[in-house]
């Protein structure tokens, strides 16, 4: 459909809270879900939430297929559409590792994440969706469900000697057009 802007950090749209989605199944939804699934695509992105290209709801999308240039070595996820997102942690045990965002371009840190979690929500249509899922999966449904609570992974580094720009921490990376 479209690709749009990805807002960056700073923008004070993505510092807001995402509103629920109240009505499933309409063209303005569906055409919401294709514009952020070519927005993700158009910028080798896992992940998208609504927040990061100027819309108040709870609305994320994400997936992996071939490859992604941006985590080359990151196993597939199943692209998903995940709306009105609840996140449980399933036990206690956090993992740090690195993270980028559309929204803070050219950067990467490690950051802490629940190694395992339940993720419950609606699809495009309305149905449940119930996954328990481990490692990057986890990690990136994390990630973006902090966006619709206006949170930018930055916010969560707790050591920021290990947070700098893709170009010196990984010279081999495919550079990043934004």
């Amino acid at each position: 459909m479209a690709v749009h802007r990805i807002l960056k950090m700073g923008d004070p749209r993505l510092a807001r809270m995402a509103q629920p989605v109240s009505a499933f199944d309409t063209p303005e939804l569906q055409r919401l879900v294709m514009d952020m699934v070519d927005t993700m695509a158009a910028a080798n992105g896992a992940g998208l939430a609504a927040p990061q290209i100027g819309v108040d709801l709870q609305v994320v999308v994400f997936g992996t297929g071939a490859p992604n240039p941006r985590y080359p070595d990151a196993p597939p996820i199943p692209r998903t559409v995940l709306i009105n997102p609840v996140i449980t942690p399933l036990g206690a045990e956090q993992t740090d590792d690195w993270e980028g965002c559309l929204s803070v371009p050219g950067l990467r840190a490690i950051v802490p994440r629940w190694q395992r979690v339940r993720y419950q929500g609606m699809d495009i249509m309305g149905r449940p969706l119930d996954r328990e899922v481990d490692g990057f999966h986890a990690r990136v449904v994390q990630h973006e469900c902090d966006h619709l609570q206006g949170i930018l992974y930055p916010m969560r580094i707790r050591d920021f000697s290990r947070f700098g720009f893709n170009e010196v921490l990984f010279p081999g990376l495919a550079p990043e057009d934004d």
